[in-house]
């Protein structure tokens, strides 16, 4: 029976060791509570560090671990205090997170914690190996471990995999700072589903795939290897009952049942019948913004200083990476502007700051979402931020003014709030009064909505739809093209043409035959493609054609002195050992006069681009061009063409990276018709990779081999990944 494998940095466990006795107890929050349906279902199984390095084991305490954490569905990865200093610590904490949050100036390039980051990820993914079978989905989570999809896709090909990042993928312009991009998307794009929070996100990770691996993107979809790999924004949710209920029970307590901090909150708010309480909780990361938040606020209360001795700001910061000197800057300069503040503005009865360092429990936090008047939420840059979910799932009489950092995913789907850029402290200062002073009616309208959508959108509700969408790249590839041509398919082909009396095999160069340059004058045959066509050539009864978008005067220097069957131009000429060279079609090209001078605008204007002028057509190539600029330049020259060659018998054809403009009564089509016209063959093989030859596929019969080179949508009834695919195949027919 297949089952769902989630992989984490962490299990949904807590295991500590006390006195050389193990306790576990299970984790609470977003993650863990979002994927515990999906993880109690059938056979899932949880795979994650324990929480427990090999050092503070024993081999006795391992073995209990595993036998403990079995119990729970879940299996460990075993890792080091070298690991987690150079894995954890280091790559993933100094170098993805503050790179991927766009603090550049706190990243760490270091080759040694990369190398652990690989060696890391390999070990979790000898765990996932171990625990997967065939028909299996494997579901991996987050930055730590955006090897991990590749090297499993790398062991068990037909595998389901997807993959969520839970933090913000940066913009291009920053990622490609990154030393190791390329063998990070690599590894990414090993899924099947890539999930992201936002569309930002997703727009920003398919423009590096684009610019940096030059893979074809379409819409979001990417042409990977032999696969489509899906890209798609999944905007986390929480368990929105839970906060709510918890609220509901709150708010019902006696007094008497009240906790130390709600009777802190209560003694505020009876000493003015005005007071105001403003809510801010973080983690203690620098993403947040927790120093302008404090220098805002404090703009706040001197821009408007009627507010003094009424709003308190109640701030929450939860420790984390204390170890890291960052963090250790940060905790020093926020301690350092609380007291300043508090120092400078505070009255006898009045403390306009109440700082909190620690973690606080989960009542404790119901006490703060359920007293604050505004909750203010002004993370410089955030993956979602949960936080800004729970305090309006909190707000049980639907009042309450929620002030939202447009920096953080979550404000894509939270309109209602009241959004501000949190570097603008007169934009802030005004919003915390607008807030202050906004009518309840406004509040519950604005509340009422964002309590729907965050109910209807649960954490449940994400994970369910990441899940469904998984299921559905399953058929994908059966939607785009044709089959995958595999040993039982090749075969058979060569038994056919074993046993052909006559045969045809109409063979496309570029990217074909050979792979794409830069210059297309550097991509002349090597002496093994050379030695090749001349066994295929020499197959009795054989009729190997190399059919091309080159001009004749290119593929007679390269292949004239072989006497191959050529036809070139995309059917204009045509040659053969028997007759030598023949023109297929009469072609005008005064046209090219009046077209030139177009092309050339545009190649001034597209850096990287250039024109090849054949003799019977233009060609316009953009493959050195940055991809989205090359595809924008596209899409405006279809548009000034269009305008000019209807009615001049011209065509544009799109093949890979180039736009070629040419009378429209020539095609490779019309030219294996008339071979086909001439000659009855009983084994038919055509192949090629661009739009060009679809032409051609569309001429061959139904029962003729036509195989496309690359993963697009295509006429031909096979497909192969590469051009080196491509020789391999082709090296069987001449066994």
């Amino acid at each position: 029976m297949s089952k769902t494998i989630i992989v984490s940095n962490r299990l949904p466990l807590q295991i500590k060791l006390e006195e050389n006795n193990l306790k576990i107890t299970p984790s609470v929050g977003g993650l863990a509570t979002g994927m515990k349906s999906v993880h109690s279902e059938g056979d899932g199984l949880w795979i994650g560090w324990s929480g427990l390095t090999q050092e503070e084991l024993t081999d006795e305490l391992r073995e209990k671990v595993a036998t403990e954490v079995r119990k729970e569905k879940c299996a460990t990865v075993p890792l080091t205090q070298d690991d987690m200093d150079r894995y954890y610590f280091g790559f993933s904490n100094r170098t993805l997170w503050p790179l991927f949050h766009y603090f550049m100036e706190y990243t760490e390039f270091e080759k040694d914690f990369w190398d652990s980051y690989k060696e890391v990820n390999e070990k979790f993914a000898k765990v996932v190996l171990e625990n997967a079978e065939d028909g299996d989905t494997i579901w991996v989570h987050d930055y730590q471990l955006l090897l991990l999809p590749g090297m499993i896709r790398d062991a068990k090909p037909d595998i389901s995999i997807g993959f969520f990042l839970h933090i913000p993928f940066p913009s291009y312009e920053i990622f490609r700072t990154f030393p190791w991009r390329e063998e990070v998307l690599h590894g990414m794009l090993g899924a099947d589903l890539l999930g992201f929070h936002t569309y930002d996100y997703e727009r920003h990770f398919l423009s590096s795939v684009k610019r940096i691996l030059r893979e074809d993107v379409n819409f979001n979809e990417v042409v990977y290897q032999d696969r489509v790999v899906k890209v798609d924004s999944f905007p986390m949710g929480i368990d929105y009952q839970k906060f709510y209920k918890a609220a509901q029970q709150h708010t019902s307590l006696d007094p008497s049942e009240r906790s130390d901090l709600q009777k802190r909150i209560d003694d505020h708010f009876e000493a003015d019948e005005n007071a105001k309480l403003i809510l801010s909780i973080d983690r203690m990361d620098y993403t947040k913004g927790i120093p302008n938040r404090i220098r805002a606020f404090e703009y706040f209360l001197n821009k408007y200083p009627e507010y003094k001795n009424k709003v308190r700001l109640v701030m929450l910061a939860v420790p984390s990476r204390s170890n890291v000197p960052q963090y250790q800057l940060l905790k020093k300069e926020t301690d350092e502007l609380v007291g300043r503040v508090n120092g400078e503005l505070a009255t006898v009865s009045w403390t306009p700051i109440w700082y909190f360092y620690r973690s606080l429990p989960f009542d404790n936090l119901i006490d703060l979402y359920t007293s604050a008047d505004v909750a203010l939420i002004t993370p410089v840059r955030d993956g979602m931020n949960l936080v800004a979910k729970e305090y309006i799932a909190t707000r049980v009489n639907k009042d309450g003014v929620l002030i939202l950092s447009e920096m953080a995913g979550a404000a894509q789907e939270m309109n209602e709030a009241l959004l501000i850029n949190p570097n603008n402290f007169e934009a802030t200062a005004d919003a915390l009064k607008r807030a202050l002073e906004m009518p309840v009616k406004e509040q519950k309208k604005r509340n009422t909505m964002l309590q729907k959508r965050l109910q209807r959108y649960s954490v449940d509700k994400w994970a369910a739809e990441f899940f469904r969408s998984l299921e559905a790249t399953k058929n994908l590839d059966q939607v785009v093209m044709g089959r995958k041509i595999n040993t039982e398919i090749e075969n058979k082909m060569v038994e056919e043409l074993k046993a052909a009396n006559r045969s045809l095999m109409m063979l496309d160069y570029d990217g074909t035959l050979t792979g794409f340059k830069d210059n297309p004058e550097d991509a002349a045959p090597d002496e093994a493609l050379i030695e090749l066509l001349q066994k295929l050539n020499a197959i009795p009864g054989n009729d190997m054609v190399i059919i091309s978008g080159r001009d004749r005067e290119t593929l007679e220097k390269w292949f004239g002195k072989y006497e191959f069957n050529m036809i070139t131009d995309h059917g204009v000429w045509m040659h053969t050992a028997e007759k030598g060279w023949q023109s297929l079609e009469r072609i005008r090209t005064n046209w090219m006069e009046n077209i030139r001078p177009i092309l050339e605008t545009f190649t001034d204007r597209t850096p990287g681009s250039f024109i090849e002028e054949k003799r019977y057509s233009l060609a316009w190539h953009y493959r050195k061009t940055d991809p989205e600029l090359g595809v924008k330049r596209v899409m405006e020259l279809d548009t000034v063409l269009t305008s000019l060659i209807s009615n001049n018998e011209l065509s544009v054809l799109k093949g890979n990276m180039v736009t070629e403009i040419k009378s429209s009564n020539v095609n490779k089509g019309r030219a294996v018709s008339r071979m086909l016209s001439e000659t009855r063959y009983d084994f038919m093989f055509a192949i090629g990779d661009d739009w060009t030859d679809e032409y051609m596929f569309e001429e061959m019969p139904s029962k003729a081999y036509t195989v496309k080179v690359g993963y697009q949508k295509t006429k031909a009834r096979f497909h192969v990944h590469s051009n080196k695919q491509v020789r391999a195949l082709l090296e069987k027919f001449t066994k």
